[in-house]
């Protein structure tokens, strides 16, 4: 990087797009290429990942349906496809695959105006629907006329197994590597063509019939017996006993929704599924890309299925593998069995592969091996399914080299490749260095993005986004509608004060019960709320706000604690102090001792800063472990010392913002109470700016090891930190010369995070979706890089928004 462009967001934005648009017109008179994104790619893995698929939203390019970008890569444009991956006839993303070494980071460029020429290319996948025309029924048969491939078909009532209407049965879906079929009819099995061919196949099988490719030719053949089984990956409900197939159906539609060199898709819609006593109309969403022997599943009910099963036929002489299953829900495991069962005669391994969080019970019947699942709100459920056999070109030949192909797709599905986007509409929309007016507008900017979004559904008669689960009197819910609050007195602008209080005022009923609040839990996380309903007690003085306000603070009299009185983080997770559990509970009951109890409970607040600090700083960095087992015996614990084993930027976060948060109710001649938390931010500042990232001006998830394969600059961290540096110096806890740390965060969470959209509204990107430690969380570098990466998070969003409100008064100060 050149010197005028380190710690500069502009220059690094205007270096980036120095080159945005050609400088005249192609030879014949077209519209010149145009750059409108360019993107750095990381590779998280310490193995290569070939053809890994990489998709990119339209919202995130600035783009809109109808647009046709492509991508290129150094001098090469990179095959790439815009695609409809919800079915609902609209493009609205760009996906292509790109080879990444291990670690590699890799610059591609987002181009428009792409030319048909430039993107020919080989076929890599391929999607179809073949049924014969011109003939006639004879019964369930149907008798003469000609295959002809169509984007769409509804069996008539007549059609069944072997009807000889619909070719090899049912829709098909390829690419080079291996080919699928699912029966269209009462088996609804899944079947494979194993291929001796990188080329595409599907649209050569079965035109002379259905025995010819039960016969091995020189493309290959059916390899798979699925009987009165699954077959591969599968779907049906579990009955306590066996799998019932989706057979008892009123009807069949399969549509053919993409059908392009790298990503093939198709839909099929089952209407009314007679099963556990109800009609339910099912539908699946079927993908592969290039390059991929895995089938993306995304089913969706219009009611809840009890005992949802996915499965693989078990046949004699194969042996079931399963993953890891004690690892983070969110990361991706798998079901499988490997043998010679493949109708050759030769070795086939074939898996399902799935969320952890989301397996009810392994289990089998006759027939299959079966993964029992819980469906997001009972209808929604996405999972791969895949199979390997030795005979494809390369082919993996023995079991413990499918383990490790399974062990490598399943961290390659939990683990995205990193996607750092900077935009045309970025580039033009961010002026650098932020002033205090630009900040508060970015503050207000993503305020109304999240109304945009829906932010007064979290209200507690809201819907989460799966449309089911009720939203709950949760940390994250009073923390974001506290950025509101904080953001309407920074700007007089009362309507985020409205949302914030119509959302935290609809968990309170008249007589100050909270609704889904239960103190028996014992969960640290439930008090952050608390903070809003005493401002809304000070607001409005209505009692029920006090009485509320008064169970919290009854949770605290009762909560568990550790041998010196700290709070456990919860309940099930005993003798632990997480950083996490400071920041939820210390600024509530001191505001809370401050209001009721004429400073009374300031020594344990004060107590609790201090235990924290004697256990999980580090004396040589001054950085904080995420969690303390006082006992010692949790497996994330170190047996000697009982911290976790990382510094973890986002809880470090909490910890910081705890300080400045909890100094606002201790009043100024506590100065007992006051001077510990004081000292501890002029300890903690300088150990925080130590591991500020000096290109970008953000922090990274792991914050001592920012090179590290998978580390990567993260959101929610950054934004803490950045509230906790300005609000210290605004407050007169730092002194000014942490200015210029303070705004180089704040300039580079503008540069790094924020996402402008062709609307206006803007995202927060890069957030870290949850940490935590036990129930498969073992505290490892792994595990934390490991979490989801998502945007507009609001563990992320708010602390944002309230850092600029920060940034901006000392800003403001800076220059009166």
């Amino acid at each position: 990087m050149k010197p005028e462009t380190a710690h500069n967001p502009a220059a690094l934005l205007i270096a980036l797009f120095a080159a945005m648009t050609c400088s005249s017109c192609t030879p014949d008179g077209r519209t010149p290429e145009k750059v409108i994104s360019r993107v750095e790619l990381t590779n998280p893995s310490s193995f290569e990942r070939s053809d890994e698929p990489v998709f990119f939203r339209f919202q995130s390019l600035g783009l809109q349906p109808g647009d046709r970008p492509g991508i290129r890569d150094g001098g090469s444009i990179l095959p790439s496809q815009t695609i409809d991956t919800d079915g609902d006839g609209v493009k609205d993303g760009l996906i292509t695959t790109i080879d990444l070494q291990p670690g590699e980071r890799r610059q591609i460029e987002i181009i428009d105006n792409l030319t048909d020429s430039v993107q020919q290319v080989r076929k890599r996948t391929q999607a179809e629907i073949s049924i014969k025309q011109g003939g006639k029924w004879e019964g369930n048969k149907y008798i003469g006329g000609s295959f002809v491939n169509v984007d769409k078909v509804t069996p008539p009532p007549q059609n069944t197994d072997h009807s000889e209407y619909i070719r090899y049965e049912g829709p098909g879906i390829e690419s080079d590597k291996i080919a699928y079929r699912i029966y269209l009819d009462w088996r609804n099995g899944f079947d494979i063509f194993g291929k001796k061919t990188h080329d595409m196949v599907l649209q050569n099988v079965g035109l002379d019939g259905y025995e010819s490719y039960h016969e091995m030719s020189g493309w290959g053949m059916d390899i798979l017996k699925v009987g009165d089984a699954l077959g591969v990956g599968g779907f049906g409900y579990w009955n306590g006993k066996a799998v019932e197939r989706v057979s008892k159906v009123d009807g069949w539609e399969a549509t053919v929704l993409e059908n392009g060199d790298i990503y093939s898709s198709l839909k099929i819609v089952y209407r009314g599924w007679q099963v556990a006593d109800k009609k339910i109309d099912l539908t699946a969403i079927l993908s592969m890309t290039a390059g991929s022997r895995l089938v993306n599943v995304k089913l969706e009910a219009n009611e809840p299925i009890p005992n949802f099963a996915i499965g693989l036929v078990k046949h004699e002489n194969t042996e079931l593998l399963q993953g890891n299953h004690n690892i983070t829900g969110k990361a991706w495991t798998y079901t499988a069995s490997y043998g010679k069962q493949s109708l050759n005669g030769d070795n086939l391994g074939m898996a399902l592969l799935f969320k952890r969080e989301e397996l009810n019970t392994q289990t089998e019947d006759s027939v299959n091996y079966v993964s029992v699942m819980k469906p997001a709100a009972g209808k929604k459920l996405e999972y791969y399914f895949l199979a390997a056999w030795e005979s494809e070109p390369d082919g993996i030949t023995n079991k413990q080299d499918f383990v490790n192909y399974l062990e490598q797709e399943t961290e390659r599905l939990t683990i995205r490749p990193r996607q750092q986007l900077t935009t045309e509409l970025d580039a033009t929309g961010k002026q650098f260095p932020v002033t205090a007016t630009g900040a508060l507008q970015w503050s207000r900017k993503m305020a109304d993005s999240e109304i945009m979004r829906g932010a007064g559904t979290v209200a507690c008669d809201g819907n989460d986004d799966t449309g089911q689960q009720r939203h709950g009197f949760d940390y994250t819910t009073g923390l974001l509608m506290q950025a509101f609050d904080d953001l309407a007195q920074s700007t007089g602008q009362h309507q985020y004060a409205d949302i914030a209080d119509a959302v935290i005022g609809s968990f309170i009923n008249d007589d100050g019960s909270i609704r889904t609040y239960r103190e028996a839990d014992y969960n640290i996380d439930s008090i952050n709320p608390g903070k809003m309903v005493l401002r809304l007690y000070a607001k409005t003085e209505n009692e029920k706000y006090r009485k509320a306000a008064e169970q919290l603070r009854q949770q605290l009299k009762n909560h568990p604690r550790t041998r010196e009185g700290a709070y456990w983080h919860k309940e099930r997770y005993p003798f632990q102090i997480w950083l996490d559990g400071v920041y939820m509970s210390m600024p509530f009951l001191a505001n809370y001792s401050r209001l009721f109890e004429k400073n009374a409970g300031l020594e344990n607040v004060v107590n609790e800063f201090k235990i924290v600090r004697r256990h999980m700083r580090d004396p040589e960095t001054g950085l904080y472990r995420h969690a303390w087992d006082e006992k010692r015996k949790q497996d994330w614990a170190d047996p000697e010392t009982g911290l976790s084993q990382q510094f973890w930027g986002r809880g470090l976060g909490w910890f910081a913002m705890a300080l400045v948060d909890t100094l606002d109710f201790i009043p100024e001649h506590e100065r007992q109470f006051r001077q510990p938390l004081l000292d501890m931010i002029t300890e903690l500042a300088p150990a925080i700016i130590s591991v500020q990232d000096p290109d970008t001006g953000v922090w990274y998830q792991i914050l001592d090891q920012p090179d590290r394969t998978g580390n990567y600059r993260e959101a929610s961290a950054s934004s803490m930190f950045v509230y906790m540096l300005s609000k210290a110096i605004n407050r007169g806890y730092l002194p000014d010369t942490y200015r210029e740390a303070a705004l180089r965060g704040y300039n580079g969470l503008i540069s790094e995070f924020i996402n402008i959209h062709k609307d206006g509204s803007i995202s927060l990107t890069g957030n870290c979706a949850v940490a935590g430690l036990g129930y498969g969380r073992d505290g490892s570098y792994s595990y934390y890089i490991s979490e989801p990466v998502v945007s507009n998070d609001p563990k992320g969003v708010g602390p944002f928004i309230m850092a600029g409100i920060q940034i901006s008064e000392m800003i403001a100060k800076a220059t009166a």
